[in-house]
């Protein structure tokens, strides 16, 4: 049975790299661990995954935070299932324990911005019942 584990060690933060990387293709491994450390110092960055055989094979980067639009809201920053592991429930999974940590932290809400070319990631967060809330927008500077 797959279950939820919170990474907290180095050596659990670096088995993640792999499965990150196919949803963060720009990401180095050489700055990986640097990178996660410095987001959970100074953003309040959590990363929960499925390990299964020394695998990862479900992940989710996410915040706990607050804001005069949401009050006090869960943020998915990071979500992604190895693209070899997907149908096998893994997804669903990592979602329920998501709202269940939203839940267990008093939050309102669970937030997530997703690609417009990730159509499988839509139906499936339909299929959630989330509900496509406004466009995000943004501007290289």
């Amino acid at each position: 049975m797959a279950e939820i584990k919170l990474i907290t060690t180095d050596a659990d933060i670096t088995l993640t790299f792999s499965l990150m990387k196919q949803l963060r293709p720009h990401l180095a491994e050489d700055d990986y661990l640097t990178l996660i450390r410095r987001l959970q110092h100074n953003h309040g960055y959590r990363l929960a995954a499925i390990i299964e055989n020394g695998q990862a094979k479900s992940a989710a980067g996410y915040r706990i935070t607050e804001s005069l639009a949401w009050g006090k809201y869960l943020y998915v920053d990071d979500l992604i299932t190895d693209a070899d592991s997907r149908a096998n429930g893994y997804a669903k999974l990592l979602m329920d324990w998501l709202e269940a940590e939203a839940a267990k932290n008093d939050c309102l809400q669970l937030h997530l911005d997703s690609g417009v070319q990730r159509h499988d990631a839509h139906r499936f967060y339909l299929n959630k019942k989330m509900n496509i809330a406004g466009y995000h927008f943004q501007k290289n500077i």
